[in-house]
């Protein structure tokens, strides 16, 4: 597995180790239990890192550097593992990416691209926002009582466990060779969202829903961060907001 570290690891970590199966956990240090040595920025120690492995969980990403570590990082992933041995690399990237005029989205898309052309048995998993970076998110839009938000958007946020049980249980099925998608159990117009957000966290809040000019504003209101099919997540962002 790469990506560990970031929001997703640490949940999907867990589901993938409750089948008792032997994981290795890549990293450009290696450190702690399962772990092992390998730089998507630069392929150092990649070859070794993924030697004999039989399934990939390809988490990893860096928004501040993703034409590097997404799309390079992803062709130097493809050319370090074990073909011989490979049965399904899965891939985490996110709804929208085909879709959303973004750079980061962009280069999650360039590397979905190398994945299908690489010949090896892939599945492409598009997964909606997190619960807990949505609320990041809102708490940096924050100005003091008052939560802008932008008009009209729509999303369909999911709790990191269950799309962490979906990862888990795609990565022990044959590959669909394409892209499959994950989102929470509910269509929430982002307005909303940040309704129950203030209700819950900043008592005595307001929000303001703020039109946004512009293509992406455009891409966030006809729904292109929805996903078009696919499985969902139990858990809903109220659930969340309560626990």
């Amino acid at each position: 597995m790469t990506g560990a570290s970031n929001r997703l690891g640490p949940s999907l970590v867990e589901a993938l180790r409750r089948d008792g199966d032997r994981l290795r956990l890549m990293s450009r240090r290696g450190t702690g239990p399962g772990g092992v040595r390998g730089d998507l920025a630069t392929g150092f120690d990649l070859p070794d890192a993924l030697a004999g492995a039989e399934v990939v969980v390809h988490a990893a990403s860096d928004a501040r550097n993703a034409w590097e570590v997404d799309v390079a990082g992803t062709r130097r992933l493809v050319q370090a593992v074990d073909r011989d041995r490979l049965r399904h690399l899965v891939y985490v990237s996110i709804v929208g990416v085909d879709r959303i005029p973004w750079s980061y989205y962009r280069a999650k898309y360039a590397a979905e691209q190398v994945l299908l052309a690489s010949g090896l048995p892939v599945t492409l998993v598009r997964i909606t926002q997190y619960f807990g970076f949505v609320d990041e998110l809102l708490e940096t839009a924050r100005r003091g009582p008052v939560l802008p938000v932008p008009m009209g958007w729509r999303a369909q946020p999911v709790d990191v466990r269950d799309a962490a049980a979906y990862l888990a249980r795609v990565a022990r099925q044959p590959p669909t060779g394409g892209v499959v998608e994950f989102g929470g159990p509910e269509e929430l117009a982002v307005a909303d969202i940040a309704r129950a957000w203030v209700a819950a966290r900043e008592s005595g809040g307001h929000v303001v829903s703020t039109p946004v000019p512009g293509r992406l504003s455009t891409a966030f209101r006809d729904g292109a961060a929805l996903p078009s099919g696919g499985e969902r997540g139990q858990r809903t962002y109220a659930a969340h907001l309560r626990g």
